[in-house]
C-alpha cells in the first residue's frame, strides 16, 4: 500500500490528494468490553458503534504495552518500546521512574522520549504532513522531551498520567495542562478542551493532508464527568483518584460524554468534506481497571492477561475499506504506526525499521490468516509480566524475586485464560517460553543502548 513519491511537479497536486488525512484517537484505561459495539448494553456510544459498523472492528486488537506510556511510545515510534529504554511501564505521577533503568534516568533528568529517536511525527512532517497533538502526552516531564519537539506542529496537552479534569492537577500536586511545551491556564473540563481545540484545528487546516493525534485521558481516574466541576481542586486523598473503585454511573458519564465528542469531531469531517480522504483509527492505550467491564477476558491493566492488553481497535476509510467487517486477525498499536507511514509516503529510518505490519493493507487483502507472535513485557519495581501470542496459544508469565508464575492458554477455547495447558502441552510450553526469552534478549535496551544484563528482576 505504499505510494511512492511523485517524479515531476505536474502531479504533485494529485499525489497530494491521493495521501490520507489521518485521525487517531486513544482512549485511556478503557475496557475491552467497555463500547456498545465490543457488547455492552448499559453504557450508550452511537458515535463509536457507527465507526465501527462502517469499517472494520478488530476483536483480537492488542495495546503494545500493560500501561499507557509503553503503548503510547510503541504507537510514536513504530517499534516495541522496549528497544528505547525506560519507557517499559508508565512514568510514575510526578516524573518518577518505577524500574531500575526508569530510576536510573530519572536521577539523571532522562527519563522520556529521547528527541532523536525517529517519531510518527517527524516521518509525517518531513512528507509534508501537518502533525497536531490534542490531548495526552505521558511521554516524559522534563522540557527537553516536550511534543513539540519530536515533530508536531501543534500541541495542546496533558503531560503526565491523569489529572483533575477540571483544575489541571494530579495527585502530586502538579500542573499538567501544557501547549507547546509552556504551562497554560483554561476553563473547562479537559474532555471538551481538547476535542474543541482539535475541531478548531480541521476548521483552520491548509491544503496539505494532516495528522491528528486525539489522545483522550478518559476514562482514566479521577472520576469526573462533564457536569462534576467543584470550586476547589479535587483533594488529594479523594477516592476519585482510585483506578479501580470508580462510581459506575460516573464511569459511564465520562465515557459517554467522549462518545459524544468524538461525534463532534467527525461531525467536523464531514461538514468539511473530509470524510472520505480521512483514515480513522480508535483504540485503546491498555487493559481496563477494575472499574472497567473487561469480558470476557480476566485480568486487568498493568498485567499481561487478556484484561491487561487486549483492547478495542477498529478502523473507519470510507470508500476504501468496506463497511461492516470484523477482522479476528491479532495486531499490536504499532501495526497502524506501519500503515499511517506507508500511507503518508513517509520515510522510515533505515536503521530503526518499523515492527508491525500495514494493518490497512492487511484488511483490503481480506484479513488473510497470517503467521505472526506477538510479544509483552511490562516491568515495575522488581515484577515482571511477560507474555507472547503465536496463534491462538498464549504464554504468560508474572515474574517475582521470590517466584515466577506461568501458564500456557489456547485463546480459541479458553479466552478467559482460566485452564493452564502447560502440563498437557510442555513442548508448546517450552516453545512459547524459548521465544519469548530470545525476543527479550534481544529488544530490550537500557537508555545507553547496551543490550540489559537481564538480572535477577528479568529472570
Amino acid at each position: 500500500m505504499a505510494i511512492a513519491q511523485p517524479a515531476t511537479t505536474a502531479n504533485s497536486k494529485a499525489f497530494e490528494s491521493s495521501r490520507p488525512n489521518v485521525l487517531m484517537i486513544l482512549a485511556d484505561d478503557l475496557g475491552y468490553g467497555d463500547l456498545g459495539c465490543f457488547g455492552r448494553q448499559d453504557i450508550r456510544t452511537p458515535n463509536l458503534d457507527r465507526l465501527a459498523s462502517e469499517g472494520v472492528r478488530f476483536t483480537d486488537h492488542y495495546a503494545n504495552g500493560a500501561e499507557c506510556t509503553p503503548t503510547r511510545a510503541a504507537f510514536l515510534t513504530g517499534r516495541y518500546q522496549q528497544r528505547i529504554g525506560g519507557l517499559e511501564c508508565a512514568i510514575g505521577t510526578g516524573n518518577v521512574g518505577r524500574y531500575d533503568d526508569a530510576i536510573r534516568l530519572r536521577q539523571t533528568n532522562d527519563l522520556g522520549l529521547p528527541v532523536d529517536e525517529p517519531t510518527l511525527m517527524s516521518m509525517l512532517h518531513d512528507a509534508g504532513y501537518q502533525t497536531w497533538l490534542c490531548g495526552k502526552w505521558h511521554l516524559g516531564y522534563e522540557p527537553k522531551f516536550a511534543p513539540h519537539l519530536h515533530g508536531f506542529d501543534h500541541t495542546f496537552y496533558c503531560i503526565g498520567g491523569g489529572m483533575d479534569y477540571f483544575h489541571f492537577l494530579d495527585t502530586v500536586a502538579g500542573y499538567n495542562l501544557f501547549r507547546e511545551g509552556q504551562p497554560v491556564s483554561a476553563d473547562g473540563y479537559f474532555t471538551d478542551l481538547m476535542t474543541d481545540d482539535a475541531i478548531k484545528l480541521i476548521q483552520n487546516r491548509n491544503d496539505s493532508p494532516f495528522f491528528l493525534y486525539l489522545a483522550y485521558t478518559c476514562p482514566h481516574a479521577p472520576f469526573q464527568g462533564p457536569d462534576d466541576r467543584q470550586v476547589d481542586p479535587l483533594p488529594l486523598d479523594s477516592p476519585l483518584w482510585n483506578q479501580g473503585d470508580a462510581p459506575p454511573d460516573v464511569y459511564v458519564k465520562m465515557i459517554e460524554h467522549m462518545d459524544r465528542r468524538i461525534g463532534d469531531v467527525l461531525k467536523t469531517l464531514e461538514q468539511q468534506t473530509l470524510a472520505s480522504n480521512t483514515l480513522v483509527i480508535f483504540a485503546g492505550d491498555n487493559g481496563g481497571t477494575r472499574s472497567a467491564r473487561n469480558a470476557p477476558l480476566s485480568g486487568f491493566k498493568g498485567s499481561t492477561f487478556e484484561g491487561g492488553i487486549r483492547v478495542p481497535g477498529m478502523i473507519r476509510w470510507t470508500g476504501k475499506i468496506p463497511a461492516g467487517l470484523t477482522c479476528e486477525t491479532p495486531c499490536l498499536t504499532l501495526d497502524f504506526t506501519k500503515s499511517i507511514i506507508q500511507l503518508a509516503g513517509a520515510k522510515p529510518s533505515p536503521e530503526k525499521p518499523l515492527e508491525g505490519i500495514d494493518i490497512v493493507q492487511h484488511v483490503l487483502d481480506g484479513c488473510p490468516p497470517i503467521d505472526r507472535t506477538l510479544y509483552w513485557r511490562k516491568q515495575r519495581g522488581t515484577q515482571v509480566w511477560k507474555a507472547v501470542r503465536e496463534g491462538t496459544l498464549k504464554y504468560v508469565a508474572e515474574d517475582r524475586p521470590e517466584n515466577q508464575q506461568e501458564s500456557l492458554f489456547d485463546l480459541s477455547a479458553d479466552i478467559a485464560e482460566q485452564q493452564d495447558l502447560k502440563s498437557e502441552r510442555p513442548e508448546d510450553f517450552q516453545r512459547l517460553r524459548g521465544k519469548y526469552l530470545s525476543w527479550e534478549q534481544e529488544v530490550r535496551r537500557n537508555r545507553r543502548g547496551r543490550p540489559d544484563p537481564l538480572g535477577a528482576t528479568s529472570r
